[in-house]
């Protein structure tokens, strides 16, 4: 039976026309993909995966190419009904072949697919720490004595980018304009001299508020900074939070978050994360490595 349906299976390249398709098959395996995350991973790179006669949409995966070095892989999702069958794989070796091979491919997986990945020539490097807060607790903001808290406004741009390229590891400007266009709130930290230090981002999901990237030349800063995004949210709330950042984990577990998983980032055409400088407090999400 697999056999017979594989022969009735494209593998195809999705456009804005697959957005519903997209978020049915997100929905099918209990992930949260809405139009919104979808069309700024559209607009930030590309999503490939296999069709089957009828038209549905039963696998998927994505890749986003950053400015020069690096590409992170994500979404990668297989219909329940169509699993052993090689389609994740298939999948994500097409958004592989994207990335010439002085890219490094980053992902962060989940432990069931981390097998498959490790086949495929990725080895684990790190791990991510996600957090889930069902109610924020604050009774009132935080102590902004020395900076200042500001919302983004478009001169900022240039500011942001640089700061995220030495925090993250690559220039990422086309995903930072994209993902600041379908934010809820960006916010930048300044200081004293009004030089830009910081910045954090929060996005509307369909079930939680996702706060990140969060940059942030101190854990202090950056608990600032995730206050004044998450202080008058009424709901739940997620943050990725890279390794290291101990100080900074535990004023979220202060403040209501519990860690649900540590998920491995892996990697391929490399042996370690690119040079990152300690100010990257929380990720975009975990499609976006």
């Amino acid at each position: 039976m697999a056999t017979y349906k594989n022969t009735l299976l494209k593998l195809v390249q999705f456009d804005k026309n697959d957005v519903s398709g997209l978020i049915e098959l997100s929905a099918s395996v209990g992930w949260d993909y809405d139009e919104y995350e979808i069309r700024t991973i559209m607009s930030s790179g590309k999503i490939f995966g296999h069709k089957n006669a009828e038209g549905k949409i039963v696998s998927s995966a994505a890749i986003i190419l950053y400015d020069t070095s690096v590409a992170s892989i994500g979404m990668v999702i297989v219909d329940n009904e169509y699993r052993g069958m090689g389609l994740g794989k298939n999948a994500t070796q097409q958004c592989m072949g994207f990335a010439t091979s002085d890219i490094s491919i980053m992902l962060i997986a989940t432990e069931v697919g981390k097998p498959l990945y490790e086949r495929m020539g990725f080895i684990t490097v790190d791990c991510v720490h996600k957090y889930l807060c069902g109610s924020y607790t604050a009774t009132k903001p935080l102590d902004k004595t020395g900076v200042a808290i500001e919302d983004f406004v478009e001169n900022n741009f240039t500011e942001i980018v640089n700061l995220d390229k030495i925090a993250f590891g690559d220039s990422r400007s086309n995903f930072l304009h994209n993902r600041i266009n379908q934010s809820e709130q960006c916010l930048v930290v300044k200081d004293n001299k009004a030089n830009i230090i910081g910045y954090g981002i929060s996005i509307s999901g369909p079930i939680n508020l996702i706060l990140g990237p969060i940059v942030a030349p101190d854990s202090q800063t950056a608990a600032l900074l995730l206050d004044s995004l998450a202080f008058n949210h009424q709901g739940k709330l997620r943050i990725d939070v890279p390794s290291g950042n101990d100080e900074f984990m535990l004023f979220l577990e202060q403040k209501g978050f519990i860690k649900a998983s540590e998920p491995p980032i892996i990697i391929t055409n490399s042996v370690n994360i690119p040079p990152r400088n300690n100010t990257l407090f929380a990720i975009a999400a975990q499609i976006f490595g």
